[in-house]
């Protein structure tokens, strides 16, 4: 019988310890179920400055350029300039063409075509009446035309139109932007350029300096193709980021030779010109180029652009996406991380710039302030 009630006893007792265990494995599921939803939530909507801080785990960085070193003096011949480097001089100069897509740079283009116009022989441009994302825009440049009446005879320009893209479309911004270029294409064809001729392909706001156009254009043995190291900037030329601007090239044109915003060779003339981006007079030409671009997926909230939040921006030297860097190292993430440093230098910048400082206040040490 005591076995019995010893038997009944646990038989009575089972049902009330499983729901205590019961119980308390909810009670720790809760919190866990908790925490895992946060993460998610984070990792969502953080993704991105995650994947950026973590890059230099995951991502190799390029192989380093071969930097071929820049020499200028003033007053110097083009000989003995082109002997300094290891090139011979020519009998008679190269063509230079100077070929960009436009969006809406027009100050830095004005800057870009006063600063070269001595040197360059034909500057061809193309715009479109829509953006990289399908946002409908005006014809800006043709609509300045007399703003660059000073360069006319060198000016080849022509529109893409652009009927089927709004700011809704599916297709890639990238993709948009590729068939630009082979738009660019077929106006170098009808540009004039020929074999043995320079062509320099470019953004807008990459600035080539004179003296690196002098080079191309009077020296005997110059790489058929290399990039062009350009000093970097943001904002104006207040905030020097850094001497990593490469994309621009100069070719020795070929009938192969395609118009591209990428790497093409390990070779690098160093400290060849200025990279000026989102350098604009009024906020609302920010706010257009943020939504305008390839990247325009970096607007993560409307209140990116918002004018107040670009203007303190701007000041501040911060990232106007409110990004990370994209750097390939720790040592190089943690360096850039935080505002940009000021300069108060206007040494050894466009001398158009300099010229036309009262035009130009908003590009120079000390003129953050935008008009909204």
């Amino acid at each position: 019988m005591k076995q019995d009630s010893r038997m009944a006893g646990n038989s009575v007792n089972l049902p009330h310890a499983t729901r205590r265990r019961s119980t308390l494995a909810f009670k720790f599921l809760i919190p866990f179920v908790l925490v895992l939803s946060v993460s998610v939530i984070a990792v969502t909507q953080y993704f991105q400055s995650i994947s950026y801080f973590l890059r230099p785990l995951w991502d190799t960085p390029p192989k380093p350029f071969s930097r071929i070193p820049h020499y200028y003096a003033p007053n110097m011949s083009m000989d003995q300039l082109c002997q300094l480097h290891g090139w011979g001089i020519l009998s008679s100069p190269r063509r230079v063409f100077d070929a960009v897509l436009f969006s809406n740079e027009l100050d830095i283009l004005d800057i870009r075509y006063h600063e070269l116009f001595p040197y360059v022989d034909r500057f061809v441009i193309l715009e479109a009446n829509a953006t990289f994302t399908g946002i409908p825009k005006s014809l800006t440049f043709f609509e300045n035309l007399n703003r660059f009446a000073f360069a006319s005879s060198k000016i080849v320009y022509d529109m893409l139109p652009i009927g089927d893209l709004d700011p809704d479309s599916r297709r890639m911004p990238f993709l948009v932007e590729a068939g630009h270029r082979r738009a660019l294409n077929n106006l170098l064809k009808r540009s004039g350029i020929a074999v043995g001729d320079v062509l320099i392909m470019a953004d807008a706001d990459e600035i080539p300096s004179p003296e690196t156009v002098q080079l191309l254009k009077w020296c005997d043995g110059i790489p058929p193709i290399m990039h062009l190291e350009l000093k970097n900037y943001m904002y104006s030329f207040e905030f020097h980021v850094d001497q990593n601007s490469w994309r621009t090239t100069a070719h020795v044109f070929t009938e192969r030779t395609k118009y591209q915003h990428s790497r093409q060779t390990d070779l690098m003339l160093a400290d060849a010109g200025w990279h000026c981006s989102f350098c604009f007079r009024e906020i609302k030409e920010f706010a257009f180029k943020m939504k305008a671009y390839s990247h325009a997926d970096r607007v993560k909230h409307d209140i990116f652009l918002n004018p107040d939040r670009i203007q303190r921006v701007i000041c501040n030297g911060d990232n106007i996406f409110d990004m990370l860097p994209e750097e390939y190292t720790f040592s190089d993430l943690f360096k850039k991380m935080g505002p940009i440093p000021r300069s108060a230098s206007a040494v050894h910048l466009p001398s158009y710039l300099i010229r036309n400082a009262d035009s130009y206040r908003f590009l120079l040490p000390g003129g953050c302030l935008r008009p909204g």
